[in-house]
């Protein structure tokens, strides 16, 4: 029987239009190309990432979980639609602005068969000087209202544009009209869709050449002109060896920690632990073994797994199923 450790997983890189090169920072092998994501824990049909170290190395998030099920992922640990791993893990690298975007809940009726809708946070990596993101639609902005702007190319007059910084959180429900711009690295925990509705895209055409699609009428259906709750915080404040909340959805609860001294933690039967290291470097050590690691790298951590110690110098997220 395999006993639990602290999976690591093969990224699965994509290029988008919008890409760059940033993700080099953190030690990782990208293709070539304009490299917008990296899929760093993914159980999705368009994006299944492998384990690369221990006894199960090779092994894809989909064998693992369909092999020890709720005695290693939790007995929340799975999506209650399609009963996949509930949560997609990613890097964005934002060299250009995105798309204006929103996402759908898991009720909307237009919803691909067996897609999840999209609740999603971001935690600010770095960001330039006067970086900025879209985040959510001015006051008073209505479906008409809205509708008309598209129709008049005047969208981006409706829109709210917010500076960022790194350290910087958001929480992005869906309904949540966004985008990230140019010159920003995030790590994002979101459900575990790949489902966008585009309202805007620039102009610009695709990786192909072609005008990226637009889905016009499925935004407007799927926006929350009343807010759906949408909040962001910054998180310097957050303390030495304590849990920093940042973000609670039906979906996720993701919290940063600070890590300067030997920090005794444990899991529990209720859910997976995921790590995403921001910065610095550390090790994770539990009752069968330790591994090190450095900003960039995630970590999927069983519910089975018990009590583990983080050490080092380093800031990480941890990630749970609530």
């Amino acid at each position: 029987m395999t006993k639990p450790y602290p999976l690591k997983f093969q990224p699965e890189f994509k290029e988008r239009v919008w890409g760059g090169r940033a993700l080099e920072q953190f030690g990782l092998e990208i293709p070539e190309g304009h490299i917008g994501e990296g899929w760093m824990i993914g159980d999705h049909p368009n994006g299944t990432t492998k384990v690369v170290n221990g006894e199960l190395a090779g092994k894809g998030l989909d064998e693992v979980r369909e092999a020890l099920g709720k005695e290693w992922f939790g007995t929340k640990g799975f999506s209650e639609k399609n009963g996949r791993f509930p949560l997609l893990i990613k890097l964005l690298d934002c060299n250009d602005d995105l798309s204006v975007q929103v996402h759908p809940t898991d009720e909307y009726e237009g919803l691909p068969k067996g897609e999840l809708g999209k609740t999603e946070m971001w935690y600010v990596l770095d960001a330039k000087p006067d970086a900025k993101i879209i985040y959510g639609l001015k006051e008073g902005v209505d479906r008409a209202a809205l509708a008309k702007a598209i129709e008049e190319n005047r969208i981006m007059d409706e829109l709210q544009e917010v500076p960022v910084q790194a350290g910087d959180t958001f929480y992005i429900p869906a309904g949540t009209v966004h985008a990230l711009c140019a010159g920003v690295v995030v790590a994002e925990i979101q459900q575990n869709s790949d489902t966008t509705y585009r309202i805007y895209d620039y102009d610009r055409p695709g990786l192909d050449g072609k005008p990226r699609e637009l889905h016009i009428e499925d935004s407007l259906n799927v926006i929350a002109y009343e807010g759906a709750g949408a909040s962001r915080m910054k998180t310097d404040n957050a303390q030495p060896n304590e849990w920093l909340k940042l973000a609670e959805s039906p979906y996720f609860i993701v919290e940063k920690g600070v890590v300067n001294a030997p920090w005794s933690l444990a899991t529990s039967n209720e859910s997976f632990v995921i790590l995403v290291v921001c910065e610095g470097a550390g090790s994770l050590k539990w009752a069968d073994g330790s591994i090190d690691f450095r900003s960039g790298e995630c970590f999927l951590l069983p519910a089975n797994l018990g009590e583990y110690t983080l050490d080092g110098s380093c800031t990480v997220l941890r990630s749970v199923a609530p």
